[in-house]
């Protein structure tokens, strides 16, 4: 599995994936993954299989299980992460031996109507293509076998798809302005007959960034350190926390008209984050004060979750499998 989002990771308690078999297939061995349920067997005699459900749910390994057990980028706890912030991390894979699934090309019989959870709804996955054989070279390099077929699936993600209101909303602020552009009433929804904002206004979020990645499409990637990463998580005042974040804006292509001289899009977790609208940005009075080195400071409010904000957007999930 190849996570292809740039900027949403899989997070804790990790990903399920699942599919129906297109005959009597059955699984009878794992490495790096096993299936939720092992199904009904009573049909077999001797040694059962691993999983006999034609519906099977996959879910990964957690760390520290016997290397015996182990594949290669295995073991996570079905935590993904983006493209975008570390490629090498962002790949999951097990292996599966399947009885019943046939012996040439013109026998086997894709799989079809998968599912992928990560960990919550939001995914679409598309129908299982045939896809030119997969190599596997020898660790010298002198040699390599083929997989008889190889198909992929592609699940693409869909923000509306995996929660009804948004998750975060941004505040804004500038040094010319004395007041702060609040997120749009009712933002994540409300309570109390509209009285009482929904949850992502709860908490005034900002973070101390332990890195900053700079992208080839105007973008910024930051993502939180430890300690403070995981404080959102907690309700109530002790769920907060603030860090400045500077911009530094070339005055000679910038301008705070229509709200240009803050983040076109922003963006928490991979999900988009709801703005202020533009007519309400702050902005220079006539007789402003354009000096040199302008500064604006950003606030983004959230529910709950790891922190990790991006300023602009893509992405895609990929499943490649064998036999």
């Amino acid at each position: 599995m190849f996570n292809f989002h740039r900027y949403r990771l899989i997070e804790a308690p990790g990903w399920t994936l699942g599919w129906t078999w297109a005959e009597k297939e059955a699984i009878w061995n794992m490495m790096g993954a096993q299936t939720t349920e092992q199904g009904d067997c009573s049909k077999l005699k001797g040694l059962l299989p691993h999983c006999c459900k034609r519906d099977p749910e996959v879910v990964d390994l957690l760390p520290g299980t016997p290397y015996s057990q182990q594949t290669a980028n295995c073991c996570k706890g079905g935590v993904i992460s983006s493209w975008g912030q570390d490629p090498q991390a962002a790949i999951s894979s097990f292996q599966v031996t399947v009885g019943s699934a046939g012996t040439t090309k013109t026998t086997v019989r894709l799989p079809k109507k998968f599912t992928l959870k990560a960990p919550g709804p939001g995914y679409t996955c598309g129908s299982a293509k045939v896809v030119k054989p997969t190599r596997f070279p020898t660790n010298d390099g002198r040699r390599a076998t083929q997989a008889m077929i190889t198909w992929d699936v592609i699940c693409t993600y869909s923000q509306f798809r995996a929660q009804e209101t948004p998750t975060c909303c941004v505040s804004l602020s500038a040094f010319n302005s004395e007041t702060i552009v609040p997120c749009p009433t009712c933002t994540c929804g409300c309570q109390k007959n509209g009285t009482r904002s929904g949850n992502c206004v709860d908490q005034d979020e900002s973070n101390l960034p332990s890195g900053l990645g700079k992208d080839s499409d105007d973008s910024a990637t930051l993502w939180g350190q430890k300690f403070y990463n995981e404080l959102p998580m907690q309700a109530g005042p002790s769920g907060n926390v603030q860090s400045e974040l500077l911009f530094g804006k070339d005055l000679s292509t910038f301008s705070f008209e229509n709200g240009w001289a803050f983040p076109h899009r922003v963006l928490f977790n991979g999900d988009s984050c709801v703005k202020p609208q533009p007519d309400s940005y702050p902005y220079l009075p006539n007789a402003g004060n354009t000096k040199k080195g302008s500064w604006l400071m950003l606030v983004v409010l959230l529910s709950t979750g790891f922190f990790f904000i991006v300023l602009l957007f893509r992405h895609v999930v990929v499943g490649r499998f064998s036999s």
